[in-house]
């Protein structure tokens, strides 16, 4: 009885065998007990002890209401040498049918199909609703390019802010084609894995481990054999290959009875499945390719083969979409050719030679060679050589496992120098264009001719209809319109960035800053490291701090308010948060004491620039509440993930002093980021006084309510507000995730050498201002 329930009424049973969601499991020793019980109260995190190991093999509970002893259970009885389970295995053979397609299907019909399958096409959906930045560690997430398409193959995150060295990982899965061979789709799974992984650095193939996670429906007949050779398939695959499974999951029910118009059921089932994630170190996290190509005219496109020319259509997108699956899927005849062509891979990864790169999977080397086009913002001129195929839709809709790059035209002959050497097939198929201008020839003849942007809009129509029911039509329809004039954002500096001095970094006596946060929040850390790499001592506080007294503001010169999603956002974005302090007596005269000391300054970032606001901090103090300004649910109608645009206004701000006119690449993730002004000459006094430093812009550097430029219709493009002073500035974008050149989403070829992010400056500034103050 001493679990922690909210249901009085649970019997024994009931609590005993519950799956708990939200509950973690710790052994402790009992002498740390008092230190785990003062770190649950600080954290506010409910808990309680629930038993301890005693030693005798028996486990046994003990009802605190009657006394009695539900459970006294004898561990060997059930962990001890128990029989072993038998299954009776039948094969049972596939009713496979030839795959058939319309006598006059030509490429540009196809295509049309292709691209609209949502497995195939955009998943924009989904990537811009999620955070993608959290933490500061994110090296690569899953958009790639100046325009940040849903592109890229292999997720990249470090270790620390403070070293380039980390974990890469990447998915493979090829359910389909199960429904024509099991034991193809797991060596399938196996290599889509690792052609994914191959475009971060690793520190070598053997070094890469997977989890396997297998969704079947394993007792129905057939099933369970068809299970079996899968996996022993993949297990034989990944012995050759020199990796490993360490770990996984399995959902093996996965069937259900369904009724029928008859009163009767049938048993439907979920196709056999198995995902492995594949992850590996990273011994440097900026070493990765991205499928947006980025030498137009200059850039190669090549091709490795792993299919060695047999191109079958079985399982394929394009099967999909005629409603068909086929006879003949692809497979991994040549195991060790994959673990051949991701080492060369990898040395020109290490020697910078590649500019791009791709796999080739859903939808076929045609939609590789597209996403590469619209991720880049460029054409292509594409003549698949006789090695090939001549057959142009085998050619361009066969998932066989490949690999597409994109490298300089003086680098060609040097790389497939390096591939014939590994005996691995490689050929040169193209060129990237300036033009948005798609060509592809097959057997000496043309087999599309179409607008970049134009298939692209297809590849893009599907998302932006599920886009349709999850945010406001009107807004989507509007970034759909807007994607086909975009091009490469404006990003340019005013100032050099520089590496805070050694002599900052190392001084004795540091100015102090509170990292403060709530129950909720969820960038602290990224938060100080942004601080301590500008040479302040952070300090973690916690509001329970402040409210019990443990820790005052009084010795702290900066306050910095951390983004997350403070008392999950009930009351709105930071209500809670405001009201703990407005409320509370002792609080609020110790944050107002802060506010007006002279030698202080505070940043509020999301959440925190939330709670800035609603304290009435910024613009200026002294406005009633129904005229202070506030930052309410966005006008797309849901949460908003971008890598946005803005550029640094004249102002007050203390922080971004020598940083006007530079225009800079900034993470953003709220649902509630739109600035709300209730009094127009509020707006207008934060104009004429310059208190809106920062601002979102388009394309074109132009401030912008033009959405999804401006992620959250704030009026005029208003980002971030300050005080008259300069030294107190809420920002909704997240500097403290974008303080290290490797957290950009992006960066322009030209950015690049920059030894350090512009948007340290802006935590330089503010230890520049505590030495001078």
């Amino acid at each position: 009885r001493d679990i922690l329930v909210a249901d009085q009424t649970l019997s024994v049973l009931e609590i005993w065998g519950a799956e708990y969601q939200e509950n973690d499991a710790l052994l402790i020793e009992e002498k740390d007990r008092g230190l785990f019980a003062s770190l649950c109260e600080r954290e506010q995190a409910p808990w309680s002890v629930v038993g301890r190991v005693t030693g005798d093999g028996r486990v046994v509970v003990h009802d605190a209401v009657d006394g009695s002893t539900p459970v006294d259970l004898v561990l060997e009885d059930v962990l001890g040498d128990m029989p072993k389970k038998v299954f009776e295995l039948e094969r049972h053979s596939l009713p496979l049918e030839k795959l058939v397609l319309p006598a006059d299907l030509d490429v540009p019909a196809a295509l049309d199909r292709v691209l609209r399958l949502l497995s195939v096409g955009s998943k924009r959906f989904l990537t811009t609703k999620v955070d993608r930045a959290v933490t500061g560690l994110v090296a690569r997430q899953q958009c790639a390019g100046p325009l940040q398409l849903t592109v890229a193959d292999v997720a990249v995150i470090a270790h620390s802010h403070f070293e380039t060295t980390g974990g890469a990982t990447a998915i493979g899965e090829q359910p389909v084609k199960g429904l024509i061979d099991a034991k193809a789709m797991a060596r399938m799974s196996v290599g889509e894995a690792l052609t994914n992984l191959v475009w971060a650095q690793v520190t070598a193939l053997e070094d890469t481990r997977c989890s396997a996670n297998w969704m079947w429906a394993a007792k129905l007949p057939g099933e369970g054999a068809a299970l079996h050779d899968a996996l022993v398939a993949m297990k034989d695959c990944m012995i050759e290959l020199g990796i490993a499974v360490d770990g996984g999951k399995d959902s093996l029910s996965m069937a259900a009875l369904a009724p029928t118009d008859s009163d009767n059921a049938e048993t439907v089932k979920a196709p056999g499945a198995l995902v492995i994630s594949a992850y590996a170190p990273c011994p440097d996290i900026t070493k990765t390719v991205t499928p947006d190509l980025e030498l137009p005219e200059r850039g190669r496109i090549l091709l490795v083969d792993l299919g060695c020319g047999k191109n079958r259509l079985g399982g394929s997108a394009l099967a999909h979409v005629y409603g068909q699956v086929g006879d003949q899927t692809p497979d991994v005849d040549d195991v060790p050719l994959v673990g051949r062509a991701f080492e060369t891979t990898q040395r020109l990864i290490e020697a910078g030679t590649l500019t791009a790169g791709h796999d080739r999977s859903d939808g076929g080397l045609v939609t590789t060679l597209l996403e590469m086009a619209f991720a880049g913002n460029c054409g292509l001129e594409i003549n698949l050589p006789p090695a090939c195929g001549t057959d142009a839709i085998t050619a361009l809709f066969s998932e066989e496992l490949g690999l597409v790059m994109e490298v300089d035209e003086d680098d060609v002959a040097a790389t497939l120098g390096l591939f014939r050497q590994a005996d691995v097939p490689c050929a040169v198929i193209g060129k990237s264009l300036n033009d948005p201008e798609i060509r592809i020839d097959v057997g000496g003849k043309t087999v599309l001719q179409a607008d970049m942007r134009t298939l692209r809009d297809t590849w893009e129509a599907t998302s932006f209809q599920l886009e349709r029911l999850q945010a406001d039509p009107a807004h989507v329809e509007q970034e759909e319109r807007g994607l086909k004039i975009r091009h490469e954002p404006p990003l340019s500096l005013s100032f050099t960035p520089e590496p805070t001095s050694a002599s900052t970094l190392e001084a004795s006596s540091k100015p102090k800053v509170a990292v403060l946060r709530e129950e909720g929040s969820n960038s602290d850390r990224e938060m100080a490291s942004a601080f301590h790499m500008a040479g302040f001592e952070c300090w973690d506080v916690t509001m329970s701090d402040l409210l019990s007294g443990r820790i005052t503001l009084e010795g702290f010169r900066g306050l910095a308010a951390v983004g997350g999603f403070s008392y999950a956002d009930v009351l709105d974005s930071a209500k809670g948060w405001a009201g703990s302090i407005r409320f509370n007596e002792g609080l609020r005269q110790q944050f107002d004491h802060f506010y007006d000391r002279p030698d202080t300054f505070s940043l509020g970032v999301c959440n925190g620039c939330q709670l800035l606001a609603l304290l009435g901090w910024v613009p200026w103090r002294g406005l009633a509440d129904i005229e202070q300004p506030r930052f309410v649910h966005n006008a797309s109608g849901r949460f908003e993930s971008r890598f946005a645009t803005v550029t640094i206004e004249p102002s007050p701000a203390i922080m971004l002093q020598g940083m006007e006119g530079s225009t800079l690449g900034i993470w953003l993730q709220h649902g509630e980021g739109r600035a709300l002004f209730p009094q127009n000459e509020v707006l207008e006094r934060v104009r004429s006084q310059e208190l809106a430093p920062v601002r979102y812009v388009d394309d074109d550097g132009r401030a912008t309510e033009v959405y999804p430029f401006n992620p959250n219709g704030s009026p005029e493009g208003i980002a971030a507000l300050c005080s008259p002073d300069g030294r107190h500035l809420a920002i909704m974008p997240h500097p403290e995730r974008t303080f290290l050149p490797w957290q950009w989403a992006w960066t322009p070829r030209a950015l690049r050498p920059m030894k350090v992010s512009p948007w340290l400056r802006l935590f330089q500034n503010a230890r520049q201002w505590c030495g001078k103050s």
